[in-house]
């Protein structure tokens, strides 16, 4: 089918990828946990958007240079890495300690969602991913140009959004009583906190293929 084969056990293995909790995974909950459903939904979207870039560039040959060039992975690689410590730094030192989730409307939605996507866009881990997954379920002979990519990526990122909407309205739910307390609400936005900070740290320790 358009260059693809296996398509089925494609969708299968994708799933049961998707549900493997993973960075975006973590970074989704967090964000779901400290700033509730608005936040987490348009985390989501951010990440899939960025999905979607690695995709694209998949499909036209783009991510083969970050597979062979060491300095642009290790370029990437600081900049995602920095960008998570920085939202983790933030969180910890945020002066209050009352956030409500009323605060959501003054972080723009365009951020909320820019957030997810340079998180997404700037690991070259998906890059990885995308160029070392995809390959194996397209045809040898295939003739369709960057067409079967595109349709394998399509579906990777649609199952894979569908599956984190699920987790956000999950994690949102559990945490919706206790972000009552501002006490506790405190605790998880530093706990938050912490957890960017390890997502960055683990992301820097990424060491080019």
């Amino acid at each position: 089918m358009l260059g693809i084969t296996s398509f089925g056990l494609f969708l299968l293995i994708a799933f049961l990828m998707n549900i493997t909790p993973g960075t975006d995974t973590m970074y989704i909950v967090s964000k779901s946990v400290s700033q509730g459903r608005k936040a987490g939904i348009y985390s989501v979207l951010g990440i899939s958007t960025g999905s979607l870039v690695h995709t694209f560039l998949a499909a036209v040959g783009l991510s083969v240079i970050l597979t062979t060039s060491v300095v642009l992975f290790t370029a990437i690689k600081i900049i995602g890495a920095a960008y998570l410590v920085y939202l983790g730094v933030k969180m910890l030192f945020q002066s209050s300690s009352n956030m409500k989730l009323s605060a959501t409307k003054d972080l723009s939605i365009k951020k909320i969602y820019m957030q997810g996507f340079i998180t997404n866009v700037a690991n070259p881990k998906v890059a990885l991913f995308f160029i070392s997954f995809l390959p194996q379920f397209i045809a040898t002979d295939n003739s369709y140009g960057p067409f079967p990519f595109i349709i394998l990526g399509l579906s990777f990122v649609m199952t894979g959004t569908f599956w984190c909407l699920i987790v956000v309205n999950f994690s949102s739910y559990v945490t919706k009583k206790l972000r009552n307390n501002s006490k506790i609400e405190y605790l998880l936005n530093k706990l938050t906190g912490i957890i960017f900070i390890g997502l960055g740290i683990k992301l820097f320790q990424t060491k080019a293929p």
